[in-house]
């Protein structure tokens, strides 16, 4: 910070006062914003005083109560704490958005929806495409999660949650028709980097209004100091999609998969939050079914210089959100699904990562799982390094957590996992008490 102040002829020029600072949440954590915050009060202030009692001489008691105000509105917003501030998935958990189950519809069952499902479920999307889900297991669904805000709660997280909308509303743009979706994973369309919350632009037709849902929230944070970008949206046109996607069985998409060939093209940039996760300074994404090469390359200019991202890639069939392949739980302390293995393992084991293989998930053949796969089990969200919400009926995962000195907060949202995903996929965390730092060299 540098600060000069030129005196003439016994008068302080409030021309001649400048701040050079680049102090906010990003820089020092929040203890480090606040210290900033007091200063620029502060000096404010004292300069308001002095550039008074300059112009009390030469001009009016009018002119100088006129800057004053001016004075006070700019240094108004350097006088709270930035309420947004997360750099990776475990630090101390502080404020947290939680998705919505209510009003939930099936997406209409278009070519990326298909290519994203499997083939137990088409027939289900078929009949029930751009109407709500079944009614009692949504029911069921939207109770699991308050139980689980109320936990969350508990543990001393403030939760905040989505506007509820009507999702069964037709629009058309352009270039697609479409009914929306639900705002109940907020993971996949917000993602926060350190004081900024990212907007993603999404991949699916039917989730391309769902943004709306988190607005309010967004413009209170902007507000109160966070940054807020919207990533390019899609047109989301016919050449998005590959129209041909030649998907029939779990061969195909292994073989698809294996070629690095997925139903969305390089038309234009496109990508889910949930498919970044983040290390600190590095984040690490996969392409995906949602995600192209172009959106992740929008994202590594965007977060260019302060943070690098890498492309992984897994052995999956299906990839689509990173979360229940690859979930960092800790510094250097990652879950890798053992059916779903890392092609850049050694990268991680040569950076002195310790890699850790999550049991067999126990959830029964016959749940409905139209839009997931068994992996939530390891889809879970770190409340701090010690502590985890995991799903309840997962205690062959309880005991892998036990084993790692990781106390399990145990909560059970199966009916919601039907919707699409864990609790990682429920939530955004707003705030984490940390600071920015490497933990992959």
């Amino acid at each position: 910070m540098l600060i000069r102040i030129c005196w003439r002829k016994g008068l302080c020029f409030r021309n001649a006062f400048f701040l050079k600072s680049r102090l906010r949440c990003l820089r020092g954590g929040s203890r480090g914003a606040e210290a900033a915050h007091l200063i620029g009060a502060m000096l404010g202030r004292s300069v308001t005083g002095w550039v008074q009692k300059a112009f009390q001489s030469t001009s009016s008691a009018a002119a100088a109560q006129h800057h004053a105000v001016e004075e006070e509105a700019v240094t108004e917003p350097l006088q709270q704490e930035c309420p947004v501030c997360s750099y990776n998935e475990w630090d101390p958990l502080e404020e947290v958005i939680v998705g919505r189950a209510e009003n939930a519809h099936v997406p209409p069952f278009t070519v990326e929806v298909k290519a994203n499902t499997y083939e137990k479920y088409w027939s289900f999307y078929q009949k029930h495409g751009g109407q709500s889900f079944p009614a009692d297991h949504l029911k069921k669904a939207v109770v699991e999660i308050e139980e689980m805000c109320n936990i969350l709660r508990h543990e001393g997280v403030t939760v905040r949650r989505p506007e509820p909308l009507d999702w069964s509303v037709s629009y058309t743009t352009p270039d697609f028709t479409s009914t929306g979706m639900y705002a109940a994973m907020p993971r996949d369309i917000l993602l926060v980097v350190g004081n900024e919350i990212i907007e993603a632009p999404m991949a699916w037709r039917a989730r391309f209004f769902e943004y709306r849902a988190y607005r309010p929230l967004i413009k209170e944070y902007f507000h109160k100091g966070a940054k807020w970008t919207t990533a390019p949206k899609p047109t989301m046109a016919d050449e998005l999609y590959d129209q041909d996607y030649p998907i029939r069985t779990v061969e195909d998409r292994h073989k698809l998969a294996a070629q690095g060939k997925f139903v969305t093209t390089e038309h234009e940039p496109c990508f889910d939050a949930a498919d970044f996760i983040r290390a600190g300074r590095d984040l690490f994404v996969q392409r995906s079914q949602v995600t192209n090469y172009m959106g992740i390359e929008w994202m590594r200019r965007h977060l260019a210089p302060d943070f690098k991202v890498h492309i992984i890639s897994f052995k999956d069939p299906n990839p689509m959100h990173i979360d229940a392949t690859f979930n960092i739980i800790g510094p250097g302390l990652v879950l890798s699904n053992p059916d779903r293995p890392c092609r850049q393992v050694d990268m991680f084991k040569k950076a002195g990562w310790t890699i850790v293989k999550p049991p067999v998930p126990l959830i029964p053949d016959d749940h409905p799982l139209w839009m997931s796969s068994k992996w939530l089990s390891m889809n879970v969200l770190m409340l701090d390094e010690k502590r985890v919400m995991v799903d309840a009926n997962e205690t062959s995962i309880h005991k892998m957590f036990e084993s790692l000195g990781i106390k399990t907060i145990k909560v059970n949202i199966r009916h919601a996992n039907s919707l699409g995903g864990g609790f990682h996929c429920w939530t955004t965390d707003v705030r984490r008490r940390g600071t920015l730092q490497s933990y992959f060299h």
